[in-house]
This record gives C-alpha cells, structure tokens and sequence, in this order.
C-alpha cells in the first residue's frame, strides 16, 4: 500500500504527535509498506530514527510572514520557495517559531479554510506532489490541517483519514474570533474525511462534538511505543524514592501540581526515610523559562531545593535511563491529554504512574492495572497515591509489571500500525482502487 503521510513540525519541539507519527510510519515500513511521512511547516524533530521527507510544505516561517506581510503572497514561488528550505526553518525554530495559539488564531484559520483561505497557494505544491505520487491513502496528522481535505478530493482517489490528537486544546486556546471561527470550520470539513480517527476513546467522545459526527462513527487506535533499548529495571533501593515526571516543561502538564505534592509527600514521611526526591525531565520554551524558576522558588520555599533536579530535554537513551531511575512517574496534565505516551515509556521501563482521572489515563489504567488515579488538581491525593506506592514498594513493583507487560502485549507500535492497516483496507475508495 501506499500511504502519504502529513505531519505537522512543531516549531523545534520533540512532540507527542511527532513521535507518534514518526514511529507510526516506521512500524508501517517494516511491515513492507510505501510511505511518505510528510513534514508541514517545520521539520519534526524526534528521538527515534527520522523517516520523514527532507522538503517542507506549507513552511512556516513563510505562512506567519504572510499572515503579517499579505503581499508576500505575490512573490514568485522560486523565490518564496527559499523560506521552505529544511536548514532555514531548522536553525530559524530555534529562535523564532512560535507555537503559541495566542499568536497563531489567524494562520490556523487561514490554514483551516484551505482553498477558499489566504493561503490556497502554498496548498498547491503539497496537493500536485500528492496527485503526482497516487497514495492509496492520505493521513493528516490532525484537524487543524483539514483545510487541504476538499482540494485532495477534487485531484486524488485516495482515501483520506485525519487523526485527532488533541488539538481541541489548541484551538481552544486561540483568542476569539479566531478560535470560534476555527471550531464552526471543522464540521464543514468532516464531510471531506473518510474517516476520524483517534487514540483514546475519551478524546474521541470529546472531539465527535466539535466535528458534529457520533462518537461511534469515530474509531479508535491507540497509541504504540517502539520499544527497542526498553529492559526491564532492576529493583530500586528501599532508601530512596524518586518521583519523575518526562513531558514538556509547561504549566497545563501539570509540574506545579507534581512539585506541590512532592512538598507534601514529604511532610508526610515523619521519620524522613525513604530519602524522597522529584526529578524532571522535558523540552523548555524560552516563553516558559519563568513557569520553572518559580516552580524551583515553590520547591525552594517547601525546603527540598536539593532534593529536585531538572536535567533538561534528554534524548532516547537519556530519557530510557531516566525512566529507569524512577520509583513512579507521575505528569499530573490540567487537560484531558489524548495519548499519554509517557505513561507507556514509563511502563516499558516497569515503573508504576500515578495520573489524573482525566483524558486518556483511565482508559490507559483500567487496561494495564499499571498504577493509580488522583484527582485532576488536587495536589492532596495526588500526594496520597505516591505515599501508597511509597509505602507499598511490593503493590508498585507489581504495579510496573504489570504495565510493562501490557506494552509488550498491545501498547507497542507493531500493534498500532496493523490496526491502522486494518482500518485504511476498509476505507472504501481503498477497496475501490484495489485490482
């Protein structure tokens, strides 16, 4: 089969999605299939071997100079065409390229009104590259890219599908009248897509809404992990308990939260054994440097400055280390997050979680009986459940195996790409096309 693959760079961030896309389409090769994963306005940026495409569509750094510049819409591709190249926007994301829906309402609804928007141009080299190729079928990574969806229809006989991987937070993120705008664009969309799907049940209840389909009509397949260089851990001493947390370094994951509960665990443990410590480890914006200086001054406040450490953005063998050297892994998100890929790393290592009963991580939990649930927010029983796995280290260890079987039972990428290949050979233009 042949598979076009869209993705979405995120402006020099390891994300969520582009791990997901990226090991998507490496399981989907090595089952022997053809495809392109194909980045959109920055290169993606991953921490596993990187199978997508060297050019950029829709290059970023040229759609935000547009968006403030509308005459740069007029320049002759030859010489627009220079802002798409790889290097430029490489070096460019580290400075400049913001991923922030403050500032971004009117590029994403430009994007999302595809043909008849500002931006119908820069569609235009993606679309005829696509048409050129033939794919059997035609991926977008999320909605806010399902502008192109019409413009496909009309030039290819591929079967289109769009993952959704929690943009909703995004778009509701952006100020109005952008973000009512972009949400009454969506349902128009739908009827362009073959078929919506998602990594979670709740994400796919919680998006139905927005593109005005039934939850029933969306399917789901969750998320997989490549899990090479993943080894079982050997059993942490008694004397220590490491609390970790591996996501971006960003207020709505939750490390405020995290840091408050650490506080109290500690206050908790009278006699001052185990030694308790909160490592954390993530990608840091520049635009939230100040959220980390004043987590470190809450920490600093609570009398356990030495006790927490951030060691930065770590790469694969890094961050398999890190999650090696954990007691429980906790990222107590404010926002229902959809995939929970770190919760799967952490299992893969046999290190229990504790995550909020919100998003995907009931469905995640209920599946693996691989820790606990707290409430969304509540710094209190979060800190509550890590005493438990605490103070119970034979429940947490079981607890870890049990996840860490579970990922190499089902939450592993091999699984994920059979089911995405079992969904696009029902897909019917797929059938259609099929000698």
């Amino acid at each position: 089969m042949k598979i076009a693959y869209i993705t979405a760079g995120a402006g020099g961030t390891i994300c969520g999605n582009c791990l997901r896309d990226n090991t998507l389409a490496r399981a989907l090769i090595d089952l022997g299939h053809e495809v392109q994963l194909i980045p959109t306005y920055t290169p993606i940026r991953t921490d596993e071997q990187d199978v997508s495409s060297r050019r950029v569509f829709l290059g970023g750094l040229k759609i935000y100079l547009q968006q403030v510049l509308p005459a740069l819409r007029f320049v002759p591709r030859p010489l627009s065409g220079f802002l798409d190249r790889p290097e430029l926007l490489r070096w460019i994301s580290r400075f400049a390229v913001s991923t922030r829906p403050e500032e971004l309402g009117a590029m994403t609804v430009g994007v999302l009104e595809g043909e008849t928007g500002p931006y119908r141009r820069e569609f235009d080299p993606l679309v005829d590259w696509l048409a050129a190729w033939q794919p059997d079928v035609v991926h977008i990574t999320n909605s806010m890219l399902a502008g192109v969806a019409p413009m496909l229809k009309k030039r290819l006989r591929s079967a289109v599908v769009c993952s959704l991987q929690g943009e909703d937070l995004f778009l509701s993120s952006m100020p109005s009248p952008y973000r009512e705008r972009a949400f009454a664009l969506l349902p128009e969309l739908a009827g362009s897509m073959d078929v919506f799907v998602s990594p979670s049940r709740a994400h796919a209840e919680e998006m139905a809404g927005h593109l005005a389909v039934h939850p029933d009509k969306v399917p789901v397949v969750h998320s997989g992990i490549d899990l090479e260089g993943y080894a079982g851990r050997q059993r942490r001493a008694v004397d220590e308990f490491v609390v970790g947390y591996l996501a971006r370094v960003a207020p709505e994951k939750g490390l405020r939260t995290l840091a408050n509960a650490v506080a109290k665990l500690r206050a908790m443990n009278t006699f001052g054994r185990p030694h308790i410590r909160l490592r954390v480890a993530g990608w840091l914006s520049p635009e939230h440097r100040s959220f980390l200086a004043d987590v470190e001054r809450q920490v600093q406040d609570a009398g356990f400055a030495e006790d927490f450490e951030y060691v930065g953005e770590v790469d694969r063998e890094q961050k398999i280390a890190f999650l090696n050297g954990l007691d429980v892994l906790s990222v107590p998100t404010s926002y229902g997050a959809p995939k929970g890929l770190y919760v799967m790393e952490a299992w893969a290592c046999g290190v229990p979680v504790v995550q909020p009963r919100i998003g995907v991580f009931p469905e995640l939990i209920d599946a693996t009986g691989g820790g606990l649930l707290c409430e969304p927010g509540d710094a209190a029983d979060l800190a509550k459940n890590l005493e438990m796995l605490m103070t119970s280290p034979d429940m947490a260890e079981e607890m870890g195996t049990l996840g860490r079987r579970k990922v190499q039972d089902y939450f592993h990428s091999k699984r994920m790409a059979g089911q995405m290949l079992t969904l696009y050979e029902n897909l019917t233009p797929y059938r259609e096309r099929r000698p």
